[in-house]
């Protein structure tokens, strides 16, 4: 019953859309005036009707309705709820369904809260955002529908696969899917001011909201990604150039670079055709990164599907929307003005130089990501890896990270560079202290040696810009830029440093043997089985003693799972303000040794860390952003309010 239910609010809600889809553009015309009136109700009531079906999703997984192919697939009744619940997501169906619904609710949030811009632009951006919403509609209906029915049911199901059952991966996609989301957002407000001519700083201000919170998600999203891959797969990494990795880190650069042209054009009247290009370029790299997932043609943990016809599917919608998007663009490019000019020297000669620089890494990683695929097809395979990504990124990255350093503490329009001498100085300082230091005390190599020098020089330079201010009546997007910034700075540490300073053991340890890594000394004190509540293991149980202090425990297991059966290494750590010890424990050999590899990874906590301040230096930029507008549209109707009383 509750997934007859959960069919008929999709059905509804994709009538809905073509319904607000042909009435948004319908009312950009004379004649179709009439329907305007309809766009905004129609709206908020497709986002009911797409929670309503999510929700119907996820009643039936909490349920074990086995009924339901996809509960069938992905679930067992021995499940904890919480895995039940990230079955619901965790497949290709039901994470297509709640993307859909999160492009709902938002469409239905502007609708309902978005007054700034004229009405014909927000008609016009909730048609384009319909529009959208309608390739996945169908997609999901014709394709992949959710609630398909299983007659009979099965007695039992086939479990959810056991790499993705983790609280922290959980939560992964959809902050992934949140951020996705934004973007078709920013990309429906780019088609929608394209439309009506009405590429101004007022269309920048209401869409970058939109930016900056679908670049918050994504931040949140890979690095929990990242960390999820780190501790769950026990192969001791954080980040692979995986294609499924690339395929959320593409849109991670193309909405880095998108935010910061949206700002300029909202302070200062520029980069308005450079804000449109990027508004389609960052969703364009979010439904690669669909198609790279949902294709068939790669095998990965990440990947959800394996039908190629699906794959086409969301080939064509990619053609349909960007193909589409860049025509309009190429016909309507004549009227976007140009916008305010500046010098090279000022912030936004800083901004466009970043931008130039993510915009090439973004096409580094699209290439490499692509390549083997293309190869592959030709009949012959290529392996592209950290070779080739990681020193040829450096080649833009580095310049730009330098720029970093500088950009923010440049004015808007025209600069001297005789103002900002000392600042610079001091920061080459620091620059040139620590890289002659590292070298000079450790043997690293040339990439991990610059990471670790340009981490020192962008932290000393994300709070300049805050010297010589009152801290209490700087705005919140100032801090949150400072935050971020710095947050760029920890996290380019923790990769320098895991990078170049990690230490690995692998040894086959028999119980009472011990290893030394790095500060450690580690001993395997013993091995027993255990029980989970849809798994047994065998666990060791190791004792660790960094440089002779205190022994802690560290316990990782060998897990067999029955639903579906598989086995996996559960890793164990050990974190201390310095690094983290990593355990791993293998097969028994037949003499009655155990596999075991124990890393020591100095510092690379600061990774995650520095994501996550990232993420925070975004949510206070937010926040700022949010209640800055609404403090304005309050002193507006204040102001209109006495005019009438004095008119009166």
């Amino acid at each position: 019953m509750i997934a007859n239910f959960g069919l008929a609010a999709l059905w509804l809600a994709a009538a809905l859309a073509a319904l607000q889809c042909l009435a948004g553009f319908a009312a950009l015309r004379g004649e179709g005036q009439a329907l305007a009136g309809v766009v905004r109700p129609v709206a908020v009531v497709q986002g009911a009707l797409c929670i309503a079906a999510f929700a119907a999703l996820l009643l039936a997984f909490v349920w074990s309705d086995l009924s339901v192919a996809l509960v069938a697939q992905n679930s067992h009744s021995a499940k904890p709820l919480i895995f039940k619940l990230a079955g619901a997501w965790g497949n290709h169906e039901g994470s297509m369904l709640m993307w859909v619904s999160i492009m709902a609710v938002a469409g239905g949030l502007i609708a309902l809260v978005e007054r700034r811009l004229p009405e014909p632009t927000i008609l016009a951006t909730l048609g384009a955002q319909a529009f959208v919403g309608l390739g996945f509609y169908a997609f999901l209906l014709f394709s992949s529908n959710p609630f398909e029915r299983l007659d009979p049911a099965p007695a039992q199901g086939m479990g959810l696969n056991p790499l993705l059952q983790d609280v922290g991966l959980a939560f992964h996609p959809p902050t992934l899917y949140l951020g996705y989301v934004g973007l078709s957002v920013a990309f429906s407000f780019a088609v929608g001011a394209l439309l009506t001519r009405q590429v101004t700083p007022e269309f920048a201000r209401v869409m970058r909201p939109w930016v900056l919170g679908a670049w918050i998600f994504l931040t949140i999203g890979i690095t929990a990604g990242s960390y999820w891959a780190y501790y769950e797969l026990g192969w001791g990494g954080w980040w692979f150039w995986d294609p499924v990795e690339n395929a959320s880190l593409m849109p991670w650069l193309a909405g880095t670079a998108l935010l910061h042209s949206a700002s300029v054009l909202a302070s200062r009247d520029a980069l308005r055709a450079w804000t449109i290009v990027l508004g389609v370029i960052a969703f364009s790299m979010s439904m690669v990164g669909t198609f790279l997932v949902r294709s068939g043609i790669l095998t990965s943990v990440h990947a959800f599907a394996v039908d190629p016809e699906r794959g086409t599917f969301i080939l064509a919608l990619l053609a349909i929307y960007i193909g589409g998007a860049l025509a309009l663009f190429a016909v309507r490019a004549g009227t976007v003005a140009e916008g305010e000019r500046f010098a090279l020297m000022s912030r936004e000669g800083a901004l466009v130089v970043n931008n130039v620089a993510l915009s090439a890494i973004l096409g580094i990683v699209l290439l490499g990501t692509l390549y083997p695929l293309v190869t592959e097809a030709l009949g012959f395979r290529v392996s592209v890896g950290p070779p080739y990504f990681n020193p040829v990124s450096a080649v833009f990255a580095i310049p730009m990270l330098l720029v970093l350093t500088v950009g923010p503490l440049l004015r808007w329009r025209r600069d001297r560079f005789e103002r900002v001498r000392g600042p610079v100085i001091l920061i080459g300082i620091v620059l040139v202290a620590v890289l002659a230091a590292v070298a000079f005390f450790y043997g690293i190599g040339l990439l991990p040696m610059l990471g670790i020098a340009l981490a020192a020089g962008i932290a000393v330079a994300s709070f300049m810009p805050l010297r010589g201010r009152s801290l209490r009546r700087l705005p919140l997007p100032v801090w949150g830029m400072a935050i971020s910034h710095f947050g760029i700075a920890v996290a380019l540490f923790g990769m320098a440093a895991d990078s170049a300073f990690t230490q690995e053991r692998l040894i086959a340890a028999g119980v009472g043997q011990a290893t030394e890594v790095g500060p450690w000394q580690v001993r395997l004190d013993s091995v027993r089985p255990v029980a989970g509540p849809n798994w047994t293991a065998i666990e060791g149980r190791l004792l660790a003693q960094y440089q002779g202090g205190a022994v802690y425990e560290l316990t990782p297991q060998a897990r067999s799972f029955w639903a579906p059966a598989q086995e996996t290494n559960e890793s164990a750590l050990l974190t201390r303000w310095n690094g983290q010890l990593y355990a791993v424990l293998g097969e028994e050999a037949e003499d009655g040794r155990w596999q075991l590899r124990v890393w020591w990874k100095p510092f690379v906590t600061f990774i995650w860390y520095g994501g996550l301040l990232i993420a925070l230096g975004g949510v206070l930029a937010l926040i700022g952003r949010v209640t800055g507008d609404l403090r304005r549209r309050f002193a507006r109707r204040k102001i209109a309010a006495r005019h009438v009383d004095a008119m009166a």
